[in-house]
């Protein structure tokens, strides 16, 4: 069945900003690509900005939502919960990954449209995550370690496979868009937050003995 207008102008307007950059896609090339008349971008989203603005929109509500689930689980545990996050975000980028990519991308432009989401989902995440990890360091489950420091190693691993493509294709022989991925990723991305952030109970009641 054929996608509706807006749907199409959306996905025509991620891949060409993905392959030919946002600046090099015109009116015309989206039109073209998403067969429907320009007339109906200025309609949904008066120009290309409001276009590029929506894509940023949707990206991050959607991000948002997939981070609050796994922050849901916090009573259980400040380990279950990060790798809830974890899962889902992983699950979501790998289900959008053009999308994911042309935002990422787009994130490391100093531009207005950047600073204003910096100032409301970013700050956003940033509480989410920090959270959880003060939670953990309370409970005693995580280390006493920097939270800011941390979730940058985070965020790091979260988008790396997305921000640079080519590298983790080519060079890695690694498909972020396959669909084991997520799984297989978001089990190392475990394996780190049980090594980095988690306590060695094992170790510690060792400690307490001697």
């Amino acid at each position: 069945m054929r996608k509706n207008s807006k749907a199409a102008i959306i996905d025509a307007a991620i891949f060409l900003f993905n392959t030919k950059g946002f600046n090099g896609t015109s009116i015309r090339d989206i039109a073209a690509k998403a067969d429907v008349n320009a007339a109906n971008i200025s309609y949904y989203f008066q120009n290309k900005n409001g276009l590029l603005e929506n894509c940023f929109t949707v990206f991050f509500e959607s991000y948002l939502e997939e981070l609050e689930k796994g922050f849901s689980l916090l009573e259980c545990g400040a380990e279950i919960c990060m790798k809830a996050m974890v899962d889902n975000v992983l699950r979501y980028q790998c289900e959008n990954t053009q999308l994911t990519r042309f935002i990422l991308r787009e994130m490391t432009i100093d531009s207005q449209v950047v600073r204003e989401i910096m100032s409301t989902y970013h700050v956003k995440e940033r509480y989410l995550f920090k959270k959880v990890l003060e939670y953990g360091m309370e409970t005693g489950e995580f280390k006493k370690l920097s939270v800011p420091f941390s979730i940058l190693q985070l965020k790091g691993l979260l988008s790396m496979p997305f921000l640079n493509t080519h590298y983790v294709t080519e060079v890695l022989h690694i498909l972020p868009h396959e669909r084991y991925f997520a799984e297989k990723y978001s089990s190392e991305i475990s394996q780190w937050i049980k090594g980095t952030l988690c306590i060695d109970q094992h170790q510690e009641k060792m400690l307490i003995i001697i």
